[in-house]
C-alpha cells in the first residue's frame, strides 16, 4: 500500500495526460489489491471506460479524473449516461482527486435516482495510508447513496475514527 501512496504523491509532477493514464493503472492496481477483479481502460464505440471492478457480485464502471477542477454536475451527467447506456444493473464510481463541486452535486442529485457513488483524493489519502479499507469505504458509499440519493459523501462523514 505504501508503494501506492508513492505512486500518488509522485504523480503530481506528470503532465496532465500521462498523469491520467497512470492514475487509471493505480486505481486498477489498488483494485487488485482488494482483490476486486479490476479491468483496465476500455474502448466501446463512442466512449471511453477508464476500467471497471466488482464490489460483492455488483459490478461498476470507473471514471477516473484528476484535474485541478473539481467535477462539475455536467460531468456526472456524462458519467451517469454511459452507464444508462450498459445493463440496467450496472453502477458506477467516480474518482475525482480533486473532489466534486457542491453546486454540482446538488444539481445533480435533484430529480433522478443515482447509479453512481464519488471517492475524492481526501477518501483516497485515508485508504492509502491503511485507516480505511476500500470495501468498506465503497459499501458505506452504496449505502448512504441508496438511503439519501447523494453521489459523494466524504469518507471522514462515515467513518467515526477519521477526520
Amino acid at each position: 500500500m505504501a508503494d501506492l501512496q508513492k505512486k500518488l504523491t509522485e504523480l503530481q509532477a506528470v503532465n496532465a495526460v500521462e498523469r491520467g493514464f497512470a492514475f487509471e493503472r493505480l486505481l486498477s492496481e489498488l483494485f487488485g489489491l482488494y482483490g476486486l477483479t479490476p479491468r483496465g481502460a476500455f474502448r466501446l464505440t463512442g466512449e471511453q471506460i477508464d476500467g471497471s471492478f466488482e464490489l460483492e457480485s455488483d459490478v461498476y464502471l470507473l471514471e477516473a479524473r484528476w484535474r485541478n477542477e473539481r467535477a462539475t454536475n455536467a460531468d456526472l451527467l456524462v458519467f451517469a449516461g454511459k452507464i444508462a447506456g450498459k445493463a440496467q444493473w450496472s453502477r458506477g464510481l467516480f474518482v475525482s482527486y480533486a473532489g466534486f463541486s457542491e453546486d454540482g452535486l446538488q444539481a445533480f442529485g435533484q430529480g433522478r435516482p443515482t447509479n453512481l457513488i464519488g471517492l475524492d483524493g481526501l477518501d483516497l489519502y485515508h485508504i492509502l495510508s491503511g485507516m480505511l479499507d476500500l470495501r468498506e469505504v465503497l459499501r458505506r458509499k452504496v449505502r448512504r447513496a441508496a438511503e439519501t440519493n447523494r453521489v459523494f459523501v466524504p469518507a471522514r462523514e462515515l467513518f467515526e475514527n477519521v477526520t
